[in-house]
């Protein structure tokens, strides 16, 4: 029979990990690590504090379940490339072998938000081997980005020997093989992730860009069209836009995308931060704080306000 005693210890482990990130850990969107290593390094991504979460779950005796969530296109911009984030989460529960008395909180959820809205999204069980997938992959993305082509492809391949039911390993090892010439193999490897999910739209564009690089132009536009109707109501497609416009010094073009995404999301906090960044790079440094202040007044948790607070701190300084 579940006790008072047993739920509060379950909530307590729970406080005392959030409690630890907050005062210790650093979210770092490049920083893949294992769970004693998570711990060690004091940073890591949502993906590897999850796993962390769990290895501590299971070691003091919980049971614990890993969750993929259904959340939109969502990309972080990192070195000049955009990636594809997604988001994962846990529940711990009370061990099974305890009989859990009614209307006793026996379990408890875990989600490392690092700043997404992602609530209210559905969510589905997922396997060790899945999230190890994951990890892997995430590994081979990071060597992509250091250009280190080798490296990526043995990543990509233990991700896909793990699970090769997760798109994203496919889309990524196709990336490799095109980078490397190997277009046959890059092709295969898209449309690997297309009879997954005919609705990968990361998978799609990336065979639209090897129809270019072939000479295709016809079939890479129609691809390209269908792609960015589909995305048009998607406020962080915009968002990336915005971002990337700014990375090419196009702070004008950067603010209509802005604009843009803020048309379908008046409240996201990146949104309104990208939006006081384009008006920070055109000149107009009141309307740019105007921004930071919105941006940190819908943040999720008061590690981004303090993130958008120290900006306008440095820009009301500057002033």
């Amino acid at each position: 029979m579940t006790t008072k005693s047993e739920s509060e210890n379950l909530k307590n482990l729970v406080r005392q990990i959030f409690h630890h990130s907050e005062l210790g850990l650093q979210y770092k969107t490049d920083a893949n690590s294992i769970a004693s290593e998570t711990f060690a390094n004091q940073a890591a991504n949502c993906l590897s504090l999850t796993i962390m979460t769990y290895a501590m779950a299971r070691y003091a005796g919980y049971d614990a379940t890993f969750y993929e969530v259904e959340i939109p296109e969502f990309w972080t911009r990192r070195q000049g490339m955009n990636l594809l984030n997604g988001h994962i989460n846990l529940r711990v529960s009370l061990p099974s072998n305890i009989q859990h008395r009614q209307f006793t909180d026996d379990h408890v959820d875990v989600d490392f938000d690092p700043g997404v809205i992602r609530s209210d999204f559905p969510r589905n069980a997922i396997s060790q081997n899945e999230v190890l997938a994951m990890f892997y992959n995430n590994k081979g993305a990071d060597a992509l980005l250091a250009k280190q082509n080798t490296q990526a492809y043995a990543y990509f391949k233990k991700a896909a020997s793990l699970f090769d039911g997760f798109g994203s390993t496919w889309v990524n090892l196709g990336v490799v093989y095109r980078r490397m010439g190997a277009y046959d193999a890059a092709k295969a490897s898209y449309e690997k992730a297309l009879r997954l999910n005919d609705n990968n739209l990361t998978a799609w564009e990336n065979l639209a860009v090897l129809y270019k690089i072939q000479g295709d132009k016809g079939m890479a536009g129609r691809i390209s069209k269908r792609i960015e109707a589909k995305r048009d109501a998607n406020p962080f497609y915009h968002y990336i836009l915005g971002e990337e416009a700014l990375d090419y010094g196009e702070p004008e073009m950067a603010l209509k995308y802005f604009q843009r995404a803020r048309q379908l999301d008046r409240t996201q906090p990146e949104i309104l931060y990208g939006i006081g960044k384009a008006h920070y790079e055109l000149g107009d440094i009141d309307k740019a704080l105007a921004y930071l202040k919105l941006a940190a007044k819908h943040a999720p948790n008061e590690r981004d306000q303090d993130r958008y607070l120290s900006k306008l701190s440095s820009l009301q300084s500057a002033n």
